[in-house]
């Protein structure tokens, strides 16, 4: 989406200081866009006759838990499970940590006693189910046969193929007791209310934590076409569920998900917009690209840099002074053994397309503060990165080769640490262009 066809306006030259402010000035309003103290009380329901039973998964669940019971008017009870150090203080919900992007047994638990908890209630009940980004990996409930370091060797595979978070979760729903409608199913004849901060190119519901309390309408084949894609190897029993067919998900059309319903509470392009209005304060016409871009990271950095050569260099397809913003979840397909994570190789890869055109300033994060597996949200690209690295005796190309962003940014000082932002809404991008010689 374009923001205006007018130019922005500089009330003085930018300097290289300022327009670093500025950028993670954008990427702080966009992750607040997100908070769930702001999205999440418009969307409660209405109190049941029964029981309000709260559960839910990621690395926002525990924010989100919060803002339930500060709004609610009534008793609750519940349980949620987010990643290790994203919990937050909750009365009457409980929180438990588990380990992401690679699942622990705390997770194992945690979906167990999840499901435990939502057998055995009736029509007069609610559960109100909190999902975000991250929820896939905390919830790592296998199918009977299927083994927790199973399923770990299954994620740590999935991470390094270059698949789609869509083509992932597509896998991991046909493994699971608990994703692709499982947990909705063991909920019914209740009433399910899922709210949802989206963190999946196309805000699809089955995809955010691959859908526990949604339909899912594809099959085991559609997950075994993945693996042949991608050549992953999968240990066999895994390989002997999806052969076999055992591990179907709950179809559209299901009767036990006929009282559920879904709610997108916040979403990438929510984060742009704000994003954006920071841009414009400053006198920055933004622009938004899209908030669901996929690709291999370095090849989207790419492309991003030859948009931003032809707007530094010609005015097209826009003029400094402009930001070019968007969003989604790039795929790095690992071939070394460096610290990496998608945004800083797609910003190492933008750097190195631009050559250190005067003028030209990016910033990239996930918006969960964490990159990888790092616990570093992402980094910042000046004019002179090239130049400071060079100088360092470091080697941009072989950083790249290497999947090494966070070892390349972090030895230049311009890595962008956030600490648990208790939100995600996915990757945040923006490229700063500034008039020559500002």
């Amino acid at each position: 989406m374009i923001e205006s066809p007018d130019p922005g306006h500089l009330s003085k030259p930018m300097n290289t200081t300022e327009a670093r402010e500025l950028l993670r000035r954008m990427l702080d309003a966009a992750i607040a866009a997100a908070q769930p103290a702001l999205c999440i009380p418009a969307h409660l329901p209405t109190p049941p006759q029964g029981r309000l039973l709260v559960i839910g998964a990621g690395k926002a669940s525990a924010e989100m838990a919060r803002a339930v019971e500060r709004h609610w008017p009534g008793p609750l009870s519940g349980l949620v499970v987010t990643r290790h150090g994203y919990a937050v203080p909750c009365e009457r919900i409980e929180i438990v940590e588990a380990a992401h992007p690679v699942p622990d047994a705390a997770g194992l638990e945690g979906a167990r006693r999840m499901l435990e908890l939502v057998r055995g209630l009736n029509d007069d009940d609610t559960v109100l189910c909190l999902i975000s980004g991250g929820g896939s990996a905390l919830l790592p409930l296998p199918l009977d046969g299927i083994t927790l370091e199973d399923k770990q060797q299954v994620n740590h595979a999935l991470l390094k193929s270059g698949a789609t978070i869509a083509e992932m979760n597509c896998v991991r729903r046909h493994l699971s007791a608990i994703k692709g409608g499982w947990l909705a199913a063991a909920c019914h004849p209740a009433r399910v209310v899922t709210l949802l901060i989206s963190d999946v190119p196309g805000d699809d519901p089955i995809d955010i934590a691959s859908g526990p309390t949604v339909a899912d309408p594809t099959t085991c084949t559609d997950a075994l076409d993945i693996v042949r894609r991608y050549g992953i190897a999968l240990p066999p029993a895994v390989m002997a569920v999806l052969e076999s067919g055992r591990g179907e998900s709950v179809k559209p059309g299901d009767r036990r998900l006929a009282r559920t319903e879904t709610h997108l509470v916040a979403t990438p392009q929510m984060a742009l917009d704000a994003a954006a209005r920071v841009a414009r304060e400053a006198g920055i016409m933004p622009y938004i690209l899209g908030d669901g871009i996929e690709g291999e990271a370095r090849d989207v950095g790419k492309v991003m840099a030859g948009i931003a050569l032809q707007a530094a260099a010609r005015g097209q397809p826009f003029a400094a002074p402009c930001a070019l913003l968007s969003g989604g979840e790039t795929t790095v397909t690992v071939r070394g053994d460096g610290r990496g994570g998608r945004n800083v190789e797609f910003l190492l890869s933008c750097a190195i397309a631009l050559r250190g055109t005067p003028g030209v300033f990016g910033l990239a994060a996930d918006t969960d503060g964490v990159d990888g597996q790092e616990e570093i949200a992402g980094a910042v690209i000046t004019p002179d990165t090239l130049a400071r690295a060079w100088a360092a005796g470091i080697r941009p190309h072989d950083s790249l080769a290497n999947n090494d962003g966070h070892g390349f940014f972090q030895a230049l000082g311009d890595s962008v640490v956030t600490g648990p932002t208790l939100t995600n809404v996915n990757d945040f991008r923006a490229v700063l262009i500034l008039p020559t010689g500002a």
